[in-house]
């Protein structure tokens, strides 16, 4: 059968009013790619598997939660979706938008956006707004917009946002034949590690597929879950997280409770080098927020925190690391140069 997109595969099991009418890139169906060089740089003697999100059609996770909030938007005749984003959000949404014919409007914070992501906003067709503020004053500007005007909010506050989202815990399970042990995951406004922990609590109530145990990450200079309050002004160069007050906060400490897992912090270098190593030695680059359940992996299987041994390991890397391309290149020794001769090349990659 020919894949037609999330809500024609899994529409019959998502919470979605009759009027929805499908937007659709044909997201969804992303790799479930095994990692064994970097299972064994970690110690070895367990599965872990990379869901590759980031070969989504916008490049990030959040076009699952997308396609259902735009779909249920268009339905109900919206003219107008908005959004704060600090920068998948922004180009999904407008994406959705484009192709639904909704006009699309993005908050973001000043400075605070990855080229890679605003480009994309920017070619979908949204109106871009930079805002003096952060994150989390956009969204408080757009709830309040949205509550006033006739304009549709698609953050992940939008219910419909955490229906499509959780599809990939479906997906996890249909590839496995059963949940993972652990489940690895960044946590920035926390509506998809809510998503996840659902997806697999309804999953394994039609299919007794289980339950994994979540390890959500947060980094460290934007962990308001891990200190227990928020933070005022959130930094870290994993931009994608960058959040002071998760809007689905407690919806967050309830799933690593109820799963018997739990939240942590990551600094910005532990991150980086897992971006690094994930990209040399499985080949799969992605942006560094990304590498943020595989960076908290690390610390936890260092800390004796987490005994990998014998299990099932998924880790969610949200995002292509093209979204933010210059966290790569802004370090990087420029290409050595050589004559254009056989003689000259040989010299330099042969030894000797």
């Amino acid at each position: 059968m020919t894949y037609q997109g999330l809500l024609h595969k899994y529409g019959h099991l998502l919470d979605l009013p009759t009027h929805t009418r499908p937007v659709s890139l044909l997201e969804g169906n992303t790799p479930l790619i095994p990692a064994e060089s970097l299972s064994r740089q970690l110690g070895g003697g367990f599965e872990l598997f990379i869901k590759y999100e980031g070969l989504n059609p916008t490049g990030s996770f959040k076009d699952r939660g997308m396609t259902a909030a735009v779909s249920e938007a268009l339905g109900r005749g919206a003219k107008t979706v908005i959004c704060a984003s600090t920068g998948n959000t922004a180009a999904s949404a407008a994406a959705y938008a484009a192709r639904a014919g909704l006009k699309s409007i993005v908050l973001i914070p000043q400075g605070k956006v990855a080229a890679g992501k605003l480009a994309g906003a920017v070619a979908y067709g949204a109106q871009v707004i930079q805002i003096d503020g952060s994150f989390d004053d956009a969204l408080t500007m757009v709830v309040q917009i949205s509550d006033k005007h006739p304009i549709c909010l698609v953050n992940s506050i939008n219910p419909y946002r955490i229906e499509g989202q959780k599809t990939s815990a479906f997906e996890i399970c249909e590839n496995l034949g059963a949940a993972p042990d652990w489940l690895c995951l960044p946590v920035g406004n926390a509506g998809n590690i809510t998503a996840y922990w659902a997806g697999f609590k309804q999953y394994d109530g039609i299919k007794a597929t289980g339950l994994p145990r979540v390890l959500g990450v947060q980094a460290a200079g934007a962990a308001p879950l891990v200190l227990g309050h928020p933070v005022e002004q959130p930094e870290t160069v994993a931009t994608a997280i960058r959040i002071g007050k998760p809007a689905r906060g407690e919806q967050a400490l309830e799933a690593a409770e109820e799963s018997n897992g739990r939240i942590i912090a990551a600094s910005d270098d532990q991150i980086l080098d897992m971006q690094r190593l994930l990209a040399k030695l499985e080949g799969v680059w992605v942006e560094p927020a990304s590498a943020a359940g595989l960076a908290g992996l690390a610390i936890e299987i260092a800390a004796g925190r987490l005994n990998p041994q014998g299990k099932r390991i998924v880790a969610i890397c949200t995002g292509h690391g093209m979204k933010d391309p210059d966290i790569i290149t802004r370090d990087m020794a420029k290409p050595q140069i050589v004559a254009p001769n056989l003689a000259a090349l040989e010299a330099v990659i042969l030894d000797g």
